[in-house]
C-alpha cells in the first residue's frame, strides 16, 4: 500500500463553516502520513481485506435503511431525505437533561437487533483490519482504552457508533473524542455523489466510495462532509462510523 504524505496548507476555514462540494483527490488505497507518522489509512473496497466485513456492512446498511431501526429524522435538504441513528454509549450532557451516561435506547428495540449485531460485527472486523494495516495505531488505541469499562465499549476500541443517511456536515472537530485515537468510517452508497470527508489543513478530500473504509483521527483537525448529490431519485450515501468518547474514560 502506498503512503500519502499529508502537507499542511494555509486556509481560512473555521468551525461551523458550511463545507462546499469538492471533487475527491484521495481515491486509492493508501496510508496517511503527517509529520513522519502514520495517522490513518483509506481503503477503497473493504472486501479486498475482509470479505466478512464486506458482508456484514451490507447487512448493516440494509437494516439501517429499513423500518426496523429507529431514526432521528433531519431537516430535508433540497427534498432529500436525511436521518441518523446512534448506538452504543451516550455521553452525559446536562444541558440536554441527560446528566448520566447511558446506552442508546435503540438497543432496547427488538426489531433493531439484527442491525446492532451487524454493526458490532463490522466494528470488530474493522478493528482486525486496523491491526493488520497499522498495528501501532491499534496498540495505541488498546492502551488508551485500558480505563474504559467493558459496559461502555462498542467493540473493543470504541464507545459509540452513528449511522448517517444522506447527511453532510459543516466543518467541525471531534473534541469529545479521546485524543490519540482514530475513528473508523465505513461507507455505503448508490447513485449518489459527494458525502466525502474534506480536511482543509491538508487540502484533502477522501472519496469514501461504496464499501470503503477510512481510518482518521477526527479529534486532530477540523473537517467537513461535502454535499450529497443524488444521481437518480432515491440515490443515497450512508456513513457508518465508530468513535471513542473520552467521557467514558475512568467511569
Amino acid at each position: 500500500m502506498k503512503t500519502i504524505k499529508l502537507k499542511k496548507v494555509e486556509h481560512n476555514v473555521k468551525v461551523n463553516d458550511k463545507c462546499p462540494y469538492y471533487e475527491p483527490n484521495v481515491k486509492e488505497d493508501c496510508l496517511l502520513e503527517d509529520d513522519g507518522q502514520i495517522i490513518g489509512f483509506y481503503i477503497k473496497d473493504v472486501a479486498e481485506y475482509s470479505e466478512k466485513l464486506s458482508k456484514l456492512l451490507a447487512v448493516a446498511n440494509n437494516e439501517f435503511r429499513s423500518d426496523n431501526v429507529p431514526k432521528s429524522t433531519m431537516t430535508r435538504a433540497n427534498g432529500v431525505e436525511q436521518y441518523s441513528t446512534i448506538i452504543g454509549s451516550i455521553a452525559p450532557k446536562a444541558v440536554m437533561q441527560r446528566p448520566y451516561p447511558n446506552i442508546s435506547s435503540v438497543h432496547r428495540d427488538k426489531k433493531a437487533q439484527i442491525f446492532i449485531k451487524a454493526m458490532l460485527g463490522c466494528c470488530l472486523e474493522a478493528e482486525n483490519v486496523l491491526k493488520e494495516l497499522t498495528p501501532h495505531l491499534h496498540e495505541s488505541q488498546v492502551k488508551l482504552f485500558e480505563d474504559v469499562k467493558t459496559q461502555w465499549r462498542f467493540g473493543n476500541l470504541f464507545t459509540s457508533s452513528i449511522s448517517n443517511y444522506n447527511i453532510s456536515a459543516p466543518f467541525h472537530r471531534d473534541t469529545g473524542n479521546i485524543e490519540g485515537t482514530v475513528n473508523i468510517i465505513l461507507t455505503k452508497r448508490n447513485n449518489a455523489k459527494g458525502g466525502c470527508l474534506n480536511v482543509p489543513d491538508y487540502n484533502a478530500t477522501f472519496e469514501q466510495a461504496d464499501n470503503s473504509m477510512l481510518v482518521y483521527p477526527a479529534w486532530r483537525n477540523i473537517h467537513g462532509v461535502t454535499p450529497i448529490k443524488q444521481i437518480i431519485e432515491n440515490g443515497y450515501r450512508n456513513s457508518l462510523i465508530f468513535y471513542p468518547l473520552k467521557a467514558f474514560k475512568g467511569i
